[in-house]
């Protein structure tokens, strides 16, 4: 190779990597040092719902939820006990499933004192991420496949990953769950019945 395919291939490489760069930054992709420990478990087989439950129980000050499908009793008792200790517990759920599924544990959660909203304002909410104390240093960040259901645990093959003490990622994580609340109706009947 010679001195000027060298140079060549430098400069071309450089723009690449601007371009590619300058995309990333546009489209608002975000990256953060890997940090604390990171926890995975699949369905069939690991006990996901229970991971879940015992990180909500761990919370502090903070638990918000995204949730597309939510008919997972237990689940949904653990965010009313966290909302009977204090904590902030608010949950942005997808209006289709809670208008489709009869069995949605939503009601109980609004009858416990959590904030409910739903977001109608995509073809799918298909977000299933919960984050606790997201400004902490013992920040919980849950996010994967698993939908808040008993059929996720028994029935689906899933996955979650756990990301624990990684407060940008809980934070950025956060932020997009307050963006999306904002545009979000809170929970009634009225509001299931919007078109």
């Amino acid at each position: 190779m010679t001195a000027r395919t060298r140079l060549v291939a430098i400069i071309a490489s450089a723009l690449f990597l601007a371009c590619a760069c300058g995309t990333a930054a546009a489209s608002g992709i975000q990256r953060f040092p890997a940090t604390g420990s990171i926890e995975i478990a699949f369905t069939p087989g690991d006990a996901i719902d229970n991971l879940i439950i015992s990180a909500i129980d761990g919370a502090k000050n903070e638990v918000l939820v995204h949730a597309y499908s939510f008919t997972h009793r237990r689940i949904a008792r653990a965010l009313v006990r966290a909302r009977q200790r204090g904590i902030a517990v608010a949950v942005i759920a997808d209006r289709e499933q809670a208008r489709a599924l009869p069995q949605n544990a939503l009601p109980e959660l609004v009858m416990g004192g959590v904030e409910v909203c739903l977001d109608g304002n995509f073809q799918a909410a298909h977000n299933k991420v919960v984050v606790i104390d997201a400004e902490s240093e013992r920040a919980v960040t849950i996010t994967g496949s698993y939908n808040f259901t008993l059929a996720a645990q028994r029935s689906n093959a899933e996955n979650v990953i756990i990301l624990r003490e990684n407060p940008p990622v809980a934070r950025a994580y956060r932020s997009n769950w307050e963006r999306l609340k904002a545009a979000c109706a809170p929970w009634s009947e009225d509001a299931l019945k919007k078109p």
